[in-house]
């Protein structure tokens, strides 16, 4: 074996290698959660109840509930992203609280003290054990906003295409996980070895409800073309607001909460 072809097969052996470990932790890369479990007043949403959802696989999950306090008010279902735990979103949800809005705060598997390990497919499941239980408190499909925000875009796109809902709320969506994966690993073969796929581009043209979606022009985690691209692919009626200003994680700084509530005011006069 010459120098050079031995250089290069160690080359290769350690790409490999290196791929094969990024594979194997690639759950851990993905998600992060906040394994404590959240408090409601800490959270600034005391007039929130604890409830527990039950999942398909036998998991029951922590999430956070208040019925609406208009006789015409939508209910929202937020997910949450891929950090923290929903006590983290007690001011993003304070908002449609205050206008009367039913909401319910979703935790997913392995958050936030709850049981299970995040994946796709669980969250998947933990997304339509929320559906059913605001159904299961009398609320039509028709008078349902999902909201997904970042990864949380992924469930709520599926949910959206599964079910009839009012509305479909995004926050900072990206096409697929697929292709946020690809770009931020770009030395890596990542669209081949990736197991939660988040393919949401691809789902986005069978939703038929009202879309709007939220973005900041200066997200260094979900480039904002994502949600443009994720925007195009989309059937009317659909809306978007892009913030200059904004990053990732500080949206509601720049305003991105009336943007909603506006957008929601149209849906459900």
């Amino acid at each position: 074996m010459t120098p050079l072809f031995r250089t290069l097969a160690y080359a290769v052996a350690g790409y490999a290698l290196f791929t094969g470990v990024i594979g194997c932790s690639q759950r851990r890369l993905m998600y992060h959660p906040d394994n404590l479990t959240p408090r409601l007043a800490d959270a600034g949403v005391s007039d929130m109840a604890a409830v527990s959802l039950k999942t398909a696989d036998g998991l029951a999950l922590l999430a956070w509930h208040r019925a609406p306090t208009r006789e015409d008010a939508p209910t929202l279902i937020y997910f949450h992203g891929n950090a923290g735990h929903i006590g983290h979103r007690g001011h993003k949800v304070r908002p449609y609280l205050d206008a009367g809005y039913g909401v319910l705060l979703v935790s997913w598997r392995g958050y936030g003290g709850n049981p299970g390990s995040p994946t796709e497919a669980g969250f998947y499941d933990d997304a339509r054990a929320a559906l059913n239980y605001v159904e299961a408190q009398g609320v039509p499909g028709k008078r349902i906003v999902i909201y997904g925000e970042s990864i949380g875009s992924g469930p709520a796109v599926q949910l959206a295409k599964e079910q009839t809902i009012g509305a479909l709320v995004l926050e900072a969506p990206f096409t697929s996980a697929t292709d946020l994966a690809q770009r931020s690993y770009w030395f890596l073969p990542a669209r081949y070895i990736l197991l939660d796929r988040y393919e949401s581009k691809s789902k986005i043209g069978d939703i038929d409800a009202p879309l709007f979606i939220v973005h900041g022009e200066r997200d260094r985690v979900v480039p904002v073309d994502m949600g443009r691209a994720l925007l195009a692919a989309a059937n009317e009626p659909k809306d978007a607001r892009y913030f200059p200003g904004a990053g990732h994680n500080d949206l509601y700084d720049y305003g991105a909460d009336k943007a909603i509530l506006d957008f929601l005011k149209d849906v459900f006069p």
